[in-house]
């Protein structure tokens, strides 16, 4: 078959990395590669898959293992995926695949246009599914974003309670205090914010299921009056806010919106308000998003280097306070949830089927390799409506080790 033979080829070429042992349709087995770490074992079933993967090796790849054409051994599917990353990285792929890369970035910015119509139908495709899913490899509080992990050997329970009282302490709060939750997912960290801190929290989310979970979680915690869950854009929010949070949301806005994003916060600040946002980004110049997550994970998502977003924030009037690069932090919370995911596989299968299964195991080992052998990052920006909103140093987010703020909001230089 052409197919075949292209497919054994374009594998002795990219293949400079490791080894893998690759099992044909008519059993009969291939190795390629120099030899070493990583080694993986492929098996295909059927001869569909080669050109599936030729055709786009991101996208095959993945729907080729959701649909069965395509199995793992023992289900190592992680040293399959970490030796197509290395290859990816070392290798020298076909003109055709670069032209695809070369159209992909060109067209990037009009696939993440993201007018409030389209999010709303992004955000549905992934969140609209039961909370009680989310439930099985999240915490109670259902944390979906990175933990902190300051020694390294948190639980994930601690992890995210480091993570927000980490976001409180940049926050600088105070009782009573107004607090948008741009993004606010099934409200955890709304009600931590309310009950630890003694503020009022208005979440915002495009997700019927994730409100009518926030809102169960703040009855649960007795903050129901204190924190108020609104089924609405950010771009449709008037009303001023002492302090706005945005955790893991800015990967959804669409590059094209940063400006907009970002000068709607700036509106929705008081004047000695400030701004925390929290979100996944690269450590290389800007580029496009995996055809796997765009499909079936996270439609119109995107992971920004910080070049593009402090470009929209210089023209917001807003000051950047701070920004904060966190490195092995999101590898091993989703480490976490790969465990979490597999030890409830019982339950995900009577709630969904077994191409449901394929395709979020895949998705949970991709995500956990682009952080710790890709460009991934996590960034933390602090921005402030005026010069003096933050402490001009982060002395005060160690209060044990320093409890004053050196220098506070509002002193001069």
């Amino acid at each position: 078959m052409i197919a075949e033979r292209l497919f054994l080829g374009f594998l002795t070429r990219m293949l400079r990395v490791g080894e893998l042992t690759l099992t044909l349709p008519d059993g009969t087995t291939r190795r390629f590669g120099p030899g070493g770490e990583p080694r993986a074992a492929l098996v295909v079933h059927d001869a569909r898959a080669f050109g599936r993967i030729l055709k786009n090796p991101d996208l095959g790849l993945g729907e080729c293992y959701m649909e069965g054409l395509i199995s793992v051994p023992a289900e190592d599917l992680r040293s399959l995926i970490r030796l197509a990353i290395l290859n990816e990285q070392a290798g020298d792929f076909p003109l055709a695949h670069r032209l695809v890369e070369g159209l992909r970035l060109v067209w990037r910015r009009a696939v993440q246009r993201s007018p409030i119509h389209v999010s709303r139908r992004n955000v549905a495709a992934h969140y609209d599914i039961p909370a009680e899913f989310y439930g099985l490899f999240m915490e109670p509080g259902r944390q979906y974003t990175c933990g902190y992990f300051p020694k390294g050997d948190e639980t994930l329970e601690e992890a995210q309670e480091k993570k927000k009282a980490h976001i409180a302490r940049k926050l600088l709060l105070r009782p009573g205090m107004r607090v948008m939750d741009i993004g606010c997912g099934w409200g955890g960290l709304a009600v931590t914010l309310a009950k630890d801190w003694g503020v009022h929290v208005t979440g915002i989310t495009l997700s019927a299921e994730q409100k009518a979970a926030a809102e169960a979680f703040a009855a649960e915690n007795g903050v129901s009056d204190q924190v108020e869950i609104r089924l609405c854009d950010y771009r449709e929010v008037a009303e001023p806010f002492d302090r706005i949070v945005s955790v893991g949301m800015l990967e959804h806005v669409g590059a094209p919106q940063y400006r907009t994003y970002f000068r709607k916060l700036h509106d929705n600040l008081t004047e000695d308000g400030l701004a925390l946002i929290h979100f996944i980004g690269r450590a290389t110049p800007p580029g496009v998003s995996s055809p796997f997550f765009m499909k079936y994970i996270f439609p119109g998502a995107y992971t920004p280097a910080l070049s593009e977003v402090l470009a929209a924030v210089e023209k917001s009037g807003l000051y950047s306070c701070d920004v904060e690069v966190w490195r092995g932090h999101y590898e091993r919370t989703v480490r976490h949830w790969q465990q979490r995911f597999e030890a409830n596989l019982p339950r995900v299968r009577e709630m969904f089927d077994e191409g449901f299964v394929r395709m979020w195991r895949y998705y949970l080992t991709a995500a956990e390799l682009v952080f710790s052998e890709r460009y991934n990052l996590l960034f933390q920006v602090q921005l402030g409506r005026g010069r003096y909103a933050a402490p001009r140093t982060r002395d005060y987010l160690y209060p044990d080790a320093d409890p004053v703020p050196r220098f506070g909001p509002g002193e001069p230089a």
